[in-house]
């Protein structure tokens, strides 16, 4: 039984883990304004606006609402990180205990589900800047997109 916990904390850290390696790995980046397929400055965009034609008010606004959310992101990524490390150590550990590791899987499970909110209320701000236009070309590219990936790869 104690083994089976701890193989499902493990795949819970795995689990949690994932977005903030993919958070690491988009900072360990060079800085800096990059052409991308939207133009000059959109590697910093959200996806779903890559290749959406902004003006540069509608960039501002973007580029605000964005770095607004940012200490918020970075105290819960801090909190998630710290949660996986310590269940890291205490899986490793002789002195293991249920409860503990329990408690710091729901710590970073609630970390990550507020940075999950965020992201979604982030869409939300970014999507009310748009025109009716731009908003039915991101809905265009996102229905699109929708379906099984084998579908999406073989087209």
């Amino acid at each position: 039984m104690k083994y089976l916990s701890i193989a499902v904390s493990l795949l819970l850290l795995c689990a949690c883990s994932m977005p903030l390696l993919a958070l690491a790995q988009q900072e360990a980046a060079p800085s800096g304004f990059r052409h991308g397929p939207g133009g000059p400055g959109a590697l910093g965009l959200p996806p779903f606006l890559h290749g959406i034609d902004l003006s540069e008010a509608q960039q501002d606004k973007i580029f605000a609402a964005t770095y607004a959310q940012a200490p918020l992101l970075r105290e819960q990524e801090k909190i998630a990180f710290k949660a996986h490390e310590q269940l890291r150590a205490l899986a490793a550990s002789s002195a293991y205990d249920d409860a503990q590791a329990s408690a710091l899987a729901n710590t970073a499970a609630q970390a990550m589900a507020k940075i999950s909110l965020q992201h979604a209320r982030l869409e939300q701000q970014l999507l009310a800047v748009l025109t009716a236009a731009q908003r039915q070309q991101v809905q265009q590219r996102h229905d699109s997109r929708q379906g099984p990936r084998d579908l999406r790869r073989s087209e």
